[in-house]
């Protein structure tokens, strides 16, 4: 299989990580998103679809036969054991699914940039051969603002879904590389821009020491 210069990138809810990605994937990278294959793997027809059928039994499905996510979700909140059982169908389609991306952006270009977009990296405990790991940072004030005026959602709710996830602490102490977001759009998509120039000439890529 060709090599591929893979990226890790994460960040928190709100923090402009779907910015950067689409960032560089405007650039030319290769961008594999872990939440839409977590849905792919779960269409009608799936395998995936299939176990969590058997496993959580037919309520969990609507009339059509597609994943009622709300009633998936209401089974498996607060039930360690049964999200348990959920990821252990999910997260192995999502890693055979994310590898079979990688080796095709591999045999199409052997210098292929291939930015892994994973919200819950830390979380997860994903644990691909990332070259890099980018964690795009901004701080609670400004991620609880934009989702109360972004996305609609009460300071309260904002705050929870935030405190859900890692904290900062976490995610910074493995990033290579930091892209702060706390400023204008500007700033974020120039920090982008800077990235995609150290890792897109093959003969200067960084390294964990020598990242930008």
């Amino acid at each position: 299989m060709a090599l591929v210069y893979l990226i890790g990138l994460t960040g928190g809810i709100a923090s402009g990580k779907s910015t950067v990605a689409e960032r560089l994937a405007e650039h030319g990278a290769v961008h594999i998103d872990a939440d839409a294959l977590a849905r792919e793997v779960v269409e009608p027809g799936t395998e995936g679809l299939r176990r969590i059928r058997e496993t959580f039994g037919s309520a969990v499905l609507r009339a059509d036969g597609s994943l009622d996510r709300s009633a998936l979700g209401g089974r498996v909140f607060g039930d360690k054991v049964a999200l348990a059982r959920l990821n252990e169908i999910v997260h192995p389609a999502v890693r055979r699914r994310t590898a079979e991306l990688m080796r095709q952006a591999g045999a199409a270009n052997a210098d292929a940039v291939v930015v892994y977009d994973v919200p819950l990296l830390v979380e997860a405990g994903v644990s691909h051969p990332f070259d890099l790991i980018v964690v795009v940072h901004a701080s609670e004030a400004v991620r609880v603002d934009r989702m109360v005026r972004l996305r609609g959602m009460t300071e309260a709710d904002a705050s929870n879904r935030i405190r859900s996830q890692a904290g900062d602490a976490e995610r910074l102490a493995v990033a290579d590389v930091v892209i702060d977001s706390d400023g204008t759009l500007e700033h974020t998509l120039d920090q982008a821009d800077d990235l995609w120039a150290h890792v897109s000439d093959a003969g200067r890529r960084p390294t964990v020491s020598g990242a930008p």
